[in-house]
């Protein structure tokens, strides 16, 4: 599927406003309702749009403490890899997983209430997952810019 200025611009304004009704969107990009919703779906059902969320405010759900994780595996094979990502998927602290190349295999970002739950989640849980071997945390002091929205740069 090849995105056009009008296929751009629904994915600009959706991630800006996912509750925007379709009328309000057909309005903001000149079309009538019913050809408006069918690009939408089309959007939807080639991938470009994954889920529809609501962002929460951090602290007003407890959760206090943000850190970012480098884990360094103790063998690189496939099973190794496949294990920990099977792993990692299940647990609800873990809100990113990225397979990097440098001196770790993945990085995570991890939420937690405070640091006492880190700690646990640290000793009873990461570490205990098959092939972890290194552990390298960055806690997160203050957030300066944190985006949801991407560039469209697709044809």
């Amino acid at each position: 599927m090849n995105l056009d200025n009008t296929d751009k611009q629904i994915l600009e304004i959706l991630q800006t406003n996912g509750r925007i009704t379709n009328s309000e969107l057909a309005k903001l990009v000149n079309m009538s309702p019913s050809p408006t919703l069918e690009r939408v779906k089309k959007l939807e059902r080639n991938g470009y749009i994954l889920k529809y969320v609501a962002l929460l405010d951090p602290a007003k759900v407890g959760t206090h403490f943000f850190s970012y994780v480098e884990v360094t595996l103790v063998r690189h094979g496939k099973g190794a890899v496949e294990r920990f990502m099977n792993s990692i998927t299940e647990l609800e602290e873990v809100l990113e997983c990225h397979h990097i190349t440098g001196g770790a295999d993945f990085l995570l970002k991890i939420a937690t209430k405070d640091i006492p739950a880190y700690e646990d989640f640290i000793i009873h849980t990461l570490t205990a997952l098959p092939d972890v071997q290194h552990l390298k945390t960055l806690v997160v002091l203050s957030t300066l810019k944190q985006e949801t929205k991407l560039p469209i740069n697709g044809d």
